[in-house]
């Protein structure tokens, strides 16, 4: 089963202040797992961003004008998420944005049906707790310390491991177990660990039982 991480950032919260967006991230998953596939791009949104957006996200005016538009990206990014469920937190917001973009250059909006929303989960796992990412990150223990901005293929990969936690999913971890056939060659695999016994010798053990029957009476008498 494959699913897409997604995650946008835009200029400002509104669409009906013509808000647009400015960057767009998605990590493809394949069973829960984050496969080598990555969507992201930042984009020219042919107005200004607005001053609570650039403390959000850090996209200033002169470095999103020389990105590509929406509509030179849009087959590809519709290519990336084909038939497969896109995990979104906050998904309206998200999906608001990205149907405005598609509505613009006469797309067809994304089916809300495909759609997964991680604060949905959160909600129902833990009601009345704080459920932002940040939150979850901390609850779940993932390391989100490089987070100073909001950035959308950042904010993806803290979502990723966030999403398998709030499933009940472990992450992926290597299976050691030996079956009565099998036998591993110690020599070629770095994945156990072993210690070599050095038993002692008899000479070795009598000094031993020597030096400790000496310290004894020394104590004791």
């Amino acid at each position: 089963m494959k699913e897409v991480i997604l995650d946008t950032e835009t200029t400002g919260l509104k669409i009906e202040d013509g808000h647009r967006i400015v960057e767009i991230g998605c990590i493809e998953l394949e069973n829960q797992i984050p496969t080598l596939k990555k969507f992201h791009c930042y984009l020219n949104p042919e107005r200004k961003v607005s001053v609570k957006a650039f403390e959000i996200h850090g996209y200033s005016d002169d470095f999103l004008k020389s990105q590509k538009k929406f509509k030179d990206i849009c087959e590809d990014f519709l290519n990336f998420i084909k038939d497969k469920k896109l995990i979104i937190h906050n998904a309206e917001f998200d999906i608001a944005h990205l149907n405005n973009e598609l509505s613009l250059i006469g797309k067809n909006k994304i089916d809300k049906k495909n759609i997964i929303d991680t604060l949905d989960l959160a909600r129902d796992k833990f009601p009345g707790s704080q459920i932002s990412l940040d939150a979850l990150c901390k609850r779940f223990r993932i390391d989100n310390s490089r987070r100073d901005k909001h950035t959308a293929l950042l904010d993806c990969e803290l979502l990723s491991k966030v999403y398998i936690n709030l499933i009940d999913q472990k992450e992926p971890t290597l299976d050691f177990k030996q079956t009565k056939n099998e036998q591993i060659d110690i020599e070629t695999s770095n994945s156990l660990y072993c210690k070599k016994i050095v038993h002692p010798t008899k000479n070795e053990v009598e000094n031993h039982r020597k030096f400790l029957k000496s310290k004894i009476s020394k104590n004791f008498f």
